[in-house]
């Protein structure tokens, strides 16, 4: 499992290519040769970028659900649509295809943001609206989620 640090403002060109920090490129160097999973995010206008293991371990959770359940065959088509395989070029630049652009609603700049084992992809203007609008709930959520509620996790602070 990798843990991915730093937020990234990077810009994206009229095909599709976002250069990779160079920073970003080296945390990303035990894993770039497997290449990597593009998708669309779940809750968020943006997209995530999964090295092949994380995707792996999703899939292995995915694949333990009863397809022959409605919910779990949408679930699973929404999960992923628009899906792509992709892998840094020569240059380390990562092609992302119009489809997702266009659900991501990505412009010129853009932000390549760390989420633990994945990456998330935003225009950049809607990446800090995102964070400016969850700035003022930030601590009542910190509370929530982190807040010794889960017996698997003693604080962090």
């Amino acid at each position: 499992m990798i843990n991915l640090i730093g937020t990234y403002e990077c810009k994206i060109d009229a095909k599709g290519r976002v250069l990779v920090p160079a920073a970003l490129k080296k945390q990303l160097s035990a894993v770039i040769e497997k290449g990597f999973v593009l998708k669309r995010a779940v809750f968020q206008p943006c997209l995530e970028l999964y090295p092949m293991e994380e995707w792996e371990l999703l899939m292995q959770k995915v694949n333990k659900l009863n397809r022959f359940d409605r919910k779990n065959n949408d679930f699973i088509r929404r999960l992923t649509a628009g899906v792509k395989l992709v892998e840094l070029d020569n240059s380390g630049r990562l092609l992302v295809a119009k489809d997702l652009i266009g659900y991501a609603g990505l412009e010129k700049e853009i932000v390549i943001s760390s989420a633990v084992g994945i990456l998330e992809i935003w225009d950049k203007d809607k990446y800090e609206a995102a964070i400016d609008n969850a700035a003022a709930d930030f601590a009542d959520l910190a509370e929530e989620v982190m807040g010794g509620k889960n017996d698997e996790f003693n604080g962090v602070s």
